[in-house]
C-alpha cells in the first residue's frame, strides 16, 4: 500500500464523521443552548433576589443545600409517610395511571358514540358541557362519600378530570371523518368492526391524541391537588406536609419534580401519538 492510499484510508472515517458532528453541533446550538441560557439567567435572578437574609423564599443554592439528602437518596423508606421523593412520585403516578386509563377507555367510547350518533350528541353533549366545568376538587367530597376510601376517591377525581377533553376531541374527530371515507366503506361493504378499525380510528386519531395529551396533563394537575387533601404517600401530600413543617426548600424541590414528571408524561403521549398517526399530530 503506497502512501497516498494509506492517507485516503485514514481520512475516509473522518469525512464520514464530519457531517454527524456538524448536525450534533447544530442541534446543541439550536435546541439545547437556548433553554440552558434562559434557565441559567432565571436561576441567577432568583439567586440574587433571594440571597438576602430577610428573603421570604430560599435561594437555589439554599434549596440544594437543604434538600441534598432528598436528591441523592430518593428511595429511602423509614416507614409510614416518611419516604423518599421517588416513592412519593411513584405512588402518585400509580393513581394517575389507574384514573387516566379508565378515562381513556370511557372517553374514547363515549366520544365515538357522540360523534357517530346525532341522537346521542343532542342528548349527551349538554350534560358533558355542564359537568366539564365543575372544578376537579369539587368532586372529591362526593367521591369520598361514595367510595369511603381515599385511594379510589383520588382515582375518581383523576378520571372525571381527564375524561372531558378525551370525549370532546374524539367526538370532533369522528364527526370530521371525510364523507369520501364513509362512501368508500359503504362501497366495499365494511362491517362495523372493520369500519371502526380501518376508517374511524385512523381518521380520528390526531384528534383523539390531542385529547389524550390534554387529559394526561390535567390528570397530573388533579392528583397533586387531590393528594393534598386525602393524605398518605404521594407528591401532593408531601408538598402539603412540607408546608405544615415550614420546609420551603422541600416544596421547591417537589415542584421541580412535579414539573419534570408532567413534562415527560406529555412527551410520552405525544411520542405514541406521532407513532400511531405517523406525525400528523402536533408534538
Amino acid at each position: 500500500m503506497n502512501t497516498s492510499t494509506r492517507s485516503d484510508t485514514l481520512t475516509k472515517p473522518m469525512l464520514s464523521i464530519g457531517p454527524s458532528l456538524l448536525r450534533l453541533r447544530d442541534t446543541l446550538v439550536q435546541k439545547v443552548l437556548p433553554p440552558v441560557v434562559i434557565l441559567a439567567l432565571l436561576m441567577g435572578i432568583w439567586e440574587i433576589l433571594c440571597s438576602s437574609p430577610t428573603a421570604a423564599l430560599p435561594a437555589p443554592s439554599q434549596v440544594i443545600s437543604d434538600t441534598w439528602e432528598l436528591i441523592v437518596n430518593p428511595f429511602y423508606d423509614y416507614g409510614g409517610n416518611d419516604k423518599g421523593m421517588g416513592w412519593q412520585i411513584l405512588a402518585s403516578l400509580e393513581r394517575v395511571a389507574y384514573g387516566y386509563l379508565l378515562a381513556v377507555v370511557a372517553g374514547i367510547s363515549l366520544g365515538v358514540l357522540v360523534g357517530q350518533s346525532t341522537w346521542a350528541l343532542r342528548g349527551l353533549d349538554p350534560v358533558f358541557q355542564v359537568l366539564r366545568t365543575v372544578p376537579p376538587l369539587a368532586w372529591l367530597p362526593i367521591s369520598l362519600a361514595g367510595f369511603q376510601d381515599s385511594t379510589p376517591s383520588a382515582i375518581f377525581v383523576i378520571f372525571i378530570t381527564a375524561i372531558w377533553p378525551i370525549i370532546i376531541n374524539t367526538s370532533v374527530g369522528v364527526r370530521n371523518i371525510p364523507e369520501d371515507y364513509r362512501n368508500v366503506a359503504r362501497v366495499i361493504r365494511l362491517n362495523g368492526y372493520e369500519y371502526f378499525t380501518r376508517i374511524m380510528l385512523p381518521a380520528a386519531a390526531p384528534y383523539i391524541f390531542s385529547g389524550l395529551r390534554i387529559g394526561v396533563g390535567l390528570s397530573w394537575l388533579a392528583i397533586v391537588a387531590a393528594e393534598m387533601l386525602i393524605g398518605g404517600v404521594g407528591i401532593g401530600f408531601f408538598i402539603w406536609d412540607a408546608w405544615n413543617a415550614s420546609m420551603l426548600s422541600d416544596i421547591v424541590l417537589a415542584l421541580v419534580y412535579v414539573g419534570i414528571v408532567g413534562f415527560f408524561l406529555d412527551r410520552i403521549v405525544a411520542f405514541i401519538g406521532n407513532l400511531v398517526t405517523r406525525g400528523t399530530t402536533q408534538s
